[in-house]
């Protein structure tokens, strides 16, 4: 019976979203006035068929898993992209790296990429279409780093890799090299967390900043106790259960998890953060404090861009075969990357301190 079920689950993915609405009445949810998109909303019901409301969390099957959903579920990436498996420093060693390099273009101008994952899961791999259409469409080389995982290397083993690898972009005495002014860091929900985290380092060690940063539904708040939050908290996909898990993974028994460090959303100010762009769904948890940080940074005087997709879910930019809005949303960010290296800073700037 469940195996039934999960089949009509999937054959209701690929069905037209005006079928979707029409099979649940001519009426979406809602939650604070943000109506789910239909083909959102079979996601999430195909989610929970395959997880289940009390289905016991372990590493090695959210591991499968998201693999699993990232390889049915995303387009693959475009042929005319150049791809080439190499080394970026760590804090304890050389870490793997993927460079993305379309045709026609050149190494100036780089996007170093930290996938998603709740710092247990995602790579390289689960993050490879992404890349990929990101350096296509903006016509830039996109570098994604493989930083440490929990619960085999806990907080804070993943950002003290992510600096290491920063440092020794923009020092020039590696392979892979890159001017500050031409570089963005981003980031999709954990991987947002940790660019946001990189950023805030370079501000207390007064190192230069990048020329911007691309935060895409990411987690900044570990307090956890948004509207968004409250109102989602049982959403399949991303559950307040399952990130408290994540948590209990990635974080020390006894770490705060609202120290800065971990959540930047508290730190004292953000003044000197360099120009952004941070993408929200209007479905997932994370919804309310992408937008809390995005007025953080403004208040502080940073340029922002916000991107908001009211319909969509949290991961859809990876599943952009079932969810036709992660494509569009691929494409904006592409033409903003676009617009921000069309400007680059030729000035090394340093964050003021945190």
């Amino acid at each position: 019976m469940r195996t039934l079920g999960l089949m009509l689950g999937l054959i209701r993915l690929f069905l037209p979203a005006g079928v979707i609405r029409l099979l649940h009445g001519g009426r979406m949810p809602v939650v604070e006035g943000r109506e789910i998109d239909p083909k959102a909303q079979a996601l999430l019901d195909l989610v929970a068929r395959v997880r289940g409301p009390d289905a016991r969390l372990e590493v090695a099957e959210s591991r499968t898993q998201l693999a699993g959903f990232v390889e049915r579920f995303d387009r693959p990436p475009p042929p005319t992209v150049r791809r080439h498996d190499t080394t970026l420093p760590g804090a304890e060693g050389p870490r793997p790296a993927r460079v993305y390099l379309p045709e026609g273009s050149t190494p100036e101008s780089t996007l170093l990429f930290l996938h998603g994952g709740g710092w247990i899961q995602g790579s390289i791999e689960t993050h490879d279409g992404l890349c990929a259409k990101l350096a296509d469409q903006a016509g830039i080389r996109v570098i994604s780093y493989d930083y440490r995982l929990a619960p085999e290397d806990p907080y804070p083993a993943a950002s003290d890799d992510i600096l290491a690898a920063y440092l020794a972009l923009i020092s020039g005495s590696g392979e892979l090299t890159c001017d500050p002014g031409r570089l963005v860091v981003g980031g999709d929900s954990a991987g947002g967390n940790l660019a946001a985290v990189l950023l805030y380092d370079l501000a207390t060690r007064g190192r230069p900043v990048p020329r911007a940063q691309l935060l895409i539904y990411p987690a900044l708040d570990g307090a956890m106790n948004s509207a968004s939050m409250l109102a989602l908290g049982d959403s399949p996909l991303l559950s307040r259960r399952r990130m408290d898990w994540y948590l209990d993974q990635y974080l020390p028994p006894d770490q705060d998890r609202c120290a800065p460090r971990f959540s930047p959303l508290y730190a004292e100010h953000l003044r000197g953060q360099p120009e952004a762009l941070i993408l929200v769904a209007g479905h997932d948890p994370l919804w309310d404090e992408g937008l809390s940080y995005a007025e953080k940074l403004r208040n502080d005087g940073t340029p922002v861009e916000v991107l908001r997709y009211p319909g969509q879910v949290h991961g859809f930019l990876n599943l952009t075969r079932v969810l036709p809005d992660g494509a569009e949303a691929i494409a904006r960010c592409a033409t903003w990357l676009r617009q921000v290296m069309a400007t680059p800073k030729q000035t090394l700037k340093k964050a003021d301190s945190a």
